[in-house]
């Protein structure tokens, strides 16, 4: 990563990481920067802790059969690739 401010793909390939709270220092202070100043890359970041919120919220019962089968079968090719 360069000393530069971030570009929104590399705002996009950090966000687990700044979600996480896992960035040093100073590569968070440019993902701020970028989000400040970004409303698309802020409006993704938004969209990404609700995702999250939304989906720890979801138990293997809320789910119908034929929907965890799905989801484990794509977790299962996923890990295979």
């Amino acid at each position: 990563m360069s000393d530069e401010t971030l570009s929104c793909q590399e705002l996009v390939e950090l966000v687990t990481e700044y979600l996480e709270e896992t960035l040093p220092p100073d590569a968070r202070a440019r993902f701020e920067q970028h989000l400040s100043k970004c409303r698309g890359c802020h409006q993704y970041v938004e969209q990404m802790r609700v995702t999250i919120r939304l989906t720890g919220m979801l138990t293997e019962d809320a789910l119908d059969s034929r929907a965890r089968d799905t989801l484990l079968d794509a977790f299962r090719r996923w890990k295979q690739e």
